[in-house]
């Protein structure tokens, strides 16, 4: 698997219309374009610098298993409690958008869903995925790496 974060996508040829505007006609993406929120209160408390992320996107591991190959745009924090999420995400879109990188899914870390499970988090994911996804047009997933296919 690869991991591109520099501008560009991998293209194949197949099908004969585009899957988005950036494609060409006659071929579809095959890199995902991500980006990923992390939890500003416990991320470096539950990992340091985002490093099983990363390692997760290499090892294709939890959430990021649905990805053939990965195109990580951004990743940012979550703008703390309690729930600066919107503004947020607005901000991240609009800001690949500019750089011609649009996002396509967007995850919310394994901080994250600790944070809504064991932290007392203020966001609840059935309201989150539904409000982000109609407001900004993105997939939301729920989690990124898995520290349990990591341990074996």
């Amino acid at each position: 698997m690869r991991l591109n974060v520099g501008v560009g996508a991998v293209l194949r040829a197949v099908g004969d219309r585009p899957t988005n505007g950036n494609e060409k006609l006659g071929e579809e993406k095959t890199m995902a374009r991500i980006a990923i929120i992390y939890c500003k209160r416990i991320k470096d408390h539950s990992c340091i610098a985002c490093a099983n992320c990363y390692q997760g996107i290499h090892d294709k591991n939890g959430e990021f298993a649905r990805h053939n190959e990965i195109d990580l745009v951004a990743m940012t924090d979550c703008g703390d409690c309690p729930g600066l999420l919107v503004p947020r995400v607005k901000l991240l879109t609009e800001v690949a958008r500019n750089m011609g990188r649009d996002i396509e899914t967007l995850h919310l870390g394994t901080c994250v869903k600790v944070a809504m499970e064991t932290a007392d988090c203020p966001l609840d994911y059935g309201e989150v995925k539904t409000m982000l996804e109609k407001k900004f047009g993105l997939e939301v997933v729920l989690g990124t790496y898995s520290a349990k296919q990591r341990a074996q």
